[in-house]
Formats: C-alpha cells, sequence, structure tokens
C-alpha cells in the first residue's frame, strides 16, 4: 500500500500500520485514500475475518497533517477533513470489526479515528487528547463517534479539550473498550480481541455490525457537514489564524 501503510494478514485477521513517523502518523490525503482501498478491499475478502489499526512509534495517530496541508487554503483543508470524516463513517458500514490499538497517543483526528472503530484498545500510559479548540476551531468531523461512546455531554468536556487524559481515564469513560495488560503490548491485547471475533460464526458477525450501525452512525453525515461548517467559520478567529501562520497554511 505504499509507505504510508503497511498490510500483514495472518490467520484471518488484517493488521493495518500507519507508517508515518516523521509525521507523528499524521493523516495525509495519501493515508486516507491508501486506507479507504484497504478496508474495502480486506472487507471483500471472505477470509479476513477482522481488522486491526495501529501505528507505529511514537504513537497511533496526531491528526490531520496541518504541514502537508500547507499546500492548501482554507478551501483545500475543509475539502480533506470532509474526505477524512467520510473515511472515518465507512468504518461502522463494513461488514469486518475494526479493532483500534492505541499506543503512544491519540490526538485529534487520531483521538476520532480511534474512536469510530468497533472495538478500542488503549495502552494505560496512552495520551489521548482533542486539542482543537485549544488552537482555535471545533475538530471539523467525526464528533457523532464520540458521542456514541460517551454520551453528549461527557463528548462537549471532552471536545473542550482542557487537557489530556490517559488510557486508564479512557477505558473509564468509555472511550477505550479496554486496556492492554502488563507485560502485553498493545498490539498483541488488540490481536487477541480480533482473535475472538474471527472465531464467531461470520453471518452474525456481520448482522450485529449491520444492526447497530445506524444506532452508532446517526446523523452522523450531517453532523459532520454541520461541523465542518463551524470550522470554517472558526478559522477566522485571530486564535485560528495564528495556528493555521504557523503550519503556513493560506487563509
Amino acid at each position: 500500500m505504499g509507505a504510508d501503510l503497511e498490510i500483514k494478514v495472518s490467520a484471518g485477521i488484517a493488521t493495518l500500520t500507519i507508517r508515518r513517523p516523521h509525521r507523528r502518523n499524521a493523516i495525509g490525503a495519501a493515508l486516507v485514500e491508501a486506507l479507504f482501498d484497504a478496508f474495502a478491499r480486506l472487507d471483500a475478502d471472505a477470509n479476513v475475518r477482522a481488522i486491526v489499526l495501529t501505528g507505529v512509534a511514537p504513537g497511533f495517530c496526531a491528526g490531520s497533517d496541518l504541514k502537508e496541508l500547507a499546500e492548501a487554503d482554507l478551501a483545500g483543508m475543509r475539502a480533506h477533513e470532509a474526505r477524512t470524516a467520510a473515511l472515518a463513517r465507512s468504518i461502522a458500514l463494513l461488514d469486518t470489526p475494526v479493532i483500534a490499538a492505541v499506543d503512544g497517543f491519540a490526538l485529534g483526528g487520531g483521538f476520532v479515528l480511534a474512536a469510530s472503530c468497533d472495538i478500542v484498545v488503549s495502552a494505560i500510559n496512552a495520551r489521548w487528547h482533542l486539542p482543537e479548540v485549544t488552537i482555535g476551531w471545533i475538530p471539523p468531523w467525526g464528533l457523532q463517534a464520540v458521542t456514541a461512546r460517551v454520551g453528549p455531554v461527557a463528548a462537549r468536556r471532552l471536545t473542550w479539550g482542557a487537557k489530556p487524559f490517559d488510557g486508564r481515564e479512557a477505558h473509564r469513560i468509555g472511550i477505550a473498550d479496554y486496556l492492554a495488560p502488563d507485560g502485553q503490548s498493545v498490539l498483541d491485547a488488540a490481536l487477541e480481541e480480533a482473535r475472538l471475533l474471527a472465531a464467531l460464526p461470520p453471518p452474525a458477525v456481520t448482522s450485529t455490525k449491520q444492526f447497530f450501525a445506524p444506532l452508532v452512525s446517526r446523523t452522523a453525515e450531517a453532523d459532520d457537514a454541520w461541523a465542518n461548517r463551524l470550522f470554517a467559520g472558526d478559522c477566522g478567529h485571530p486564535v485560528a489564524q495564528a495556528t493555521l501562520k504557523r503550519f503556513g497554511v493560506r487563509t
């Protein structure tokens, strides 16, 4: 799949590893398209019974790659965020369960990408944070996925992002489903969960995903479109302008 994404399939379980350590595994345009393609191909493969999504060190994903987006203007940024939003929403619509293995950090869009997966396994010391409001704007997509996990009141608090929290807190509030036990890597813990799902009858696993998809996603597409519009408005504020200028984004 190129330099950004590595795919390995073994015993019915596919492992997708984001490999952009020089960008802290941030979400660039090529990565979005590679993930779209990988999810579609693996979901169509009857031999693949579960998918694990992870990232190489230093962490799971640091969110959108603002350095890459420096070549775009605000309209280009919005288009990129809309495409990434569609990727995250697509996970709920796959027939194959997707498990996020979060080590190091899950920040911004990386936080929401993990929360969009069916199951989240976190390291106890992983750093979780939605920093967008602190740098000037609302997260432009994925808040329905966060809300589905923790409820609207807690989701609002997390979106304000006043401070980061660790994997133990992520598990306590419901962002993470499981914590990797002491002595076990996050990836191994996620693969263990994947093996449990892969051992179940595939039609029943798929039916369960299909039943819950509308309950989890609800109005996610409309919510993402509204957040994208709010994001554009926020980008006119001096704090946001200073952030964008720091990364070289044209406004």
